[in-house]
Parts: C-alpha cells; structure tokens; sequence
C-alpha cells in the first residue's frame, strides 16, 4: 500500500504542476493566423533568395522553433531536390519526437493514475472489511478514508494529465501544420529558381 500512495503523491504533484505548466503555456503561446501564414506563403514563394526567404520568417510572428527549422531549410537551396525534401522530413521527424515525449509523461499519468487509485482503493479495504469481522469499526473507518483519498487522488491526475495532453494535442497539430505548410513553400521556392536557373 506505501508504494502505491508514495506513487499517487508524485502523480498528484506532477499534475498540479502540470496544470500550472499548461497555464504558463497558454498565456505565452502565439496565436497563428490562417490568415498569416497564408501570407506568409505568398510572400514566401514570389521570394528572391534565401536571404528573402529568412528574413520573410524572421519578421513574422511565429514560434521561434519555427523560424530557427524554416530558415535552415531556405539555406538548403544548395543540395538536390531529393535531400532537401529528405532534410526537410527529417527536420519535421525531430519536431514530432519532441512533441511525442512532451505528450508521454502525462499519456502514462492519464493511464496509471486511475489504476493506482483503484488500487489504493482495493488493497485497504481486505483488513478494512476482516476488522468489520470482528466489529472493530475504527480500523473499517480508517480504510474507507485511505481508500476514499486515493480514488480521488488517482482519478483527479488522470483527469487533470488527460485535459493538458488532449489541449497540448491541438496546439501541437496546428503547430506542425503551420510548419509543414510553410516548409513546403520554402520548397517549391528553390524548386522554382532552380528551374529558373536550368
């Protein structure tokens, strides 16, 4: 039983920070427009140059993970087609692995955290329901409280883990489809000189 409530302790304090984190995030985070990155796509395309290209991304208001992924891509201008598309995969790979191990921690609390509150629920209830045997009430009374205060606090973790990962899910998908969009203008603009070049 000590395991199991020393562990819903740390999923409990991993929520609450969480739940702060998720705040913090909310408050910092960037808006993007359609309607930006729809600019941003023209303005993007009808560039000159690499340099045109960076300085369209560096002056738009984006993430600045963004920026830093999008302008190594406008600097590939140099490799074949086919290694800027592999470099460009690669670079949206990487950012969906960050997002992929941000996610893990509160997918796994959103899994266990109910489990071990069942858990907590079950294991003193067998002496609880054996000392009602006997009429000791106070043991009973005593295991209806642990049990009680771990199905609250595995479900209340599991709930709270389960709002930030489905919230930070939408904002890491209109991340990455901000990103896939602009990486693939930035693509067609060298693919487009190049041809200008044949």
């Amino acid at each position: 039983q000590i395991p199991v409530i020393i562990l819903l302790i740390a999923f409990l304090v991993f929520a609450v920070y969480t739940l702060g984190k998720l705040l913090a995030e909310h408050l910092s985070r960037k808006k993007v427009p359609v309607s930006l990155i729809k600019e941003m796509i023209y303005s993007i395309y009808d560039a000159e140059s690499a340099e045109d290209i960076k300085n369209v991304v560096n002056n738009a208001d984006i993430q600045k993970s963004q920026k830093r992924i999008l302008s190594e891509l406008a600097e590939s201008e140099h490799l074949g087609k086919k290694s800027r598309e592999t470099l460009a995969r690669r670079l949206i790979d990487n950012e969906e692995d960050k997002i992929a191990q941000n996610l893990n921690k509160t997918d796994i609390v959103t899994k266990i955290g109910p489990t071990l509150g069942l858990m907590g629920t079950l294991i003193p209830m067998g002496p609880g329901l054996a000392a009602l045997g006997t009429g000791d009430v106070t043991t009973l009374a005593s295991a209806i409280t642990i049990a009680f205060n771990t199905t609250v606090i595995g479900i209340g973790s599991g709930a709270i883990a389960y709002f930030a990962s489905k919230l930070r899910r939408r904002w890491f998908g209109e991340y990455l489809a901000n990103l896939d969009a602009l990486m693939d203008a930035i693509l067609d603009n060298i693919d487009k000189r190049d041809e200008r070049l044949k």
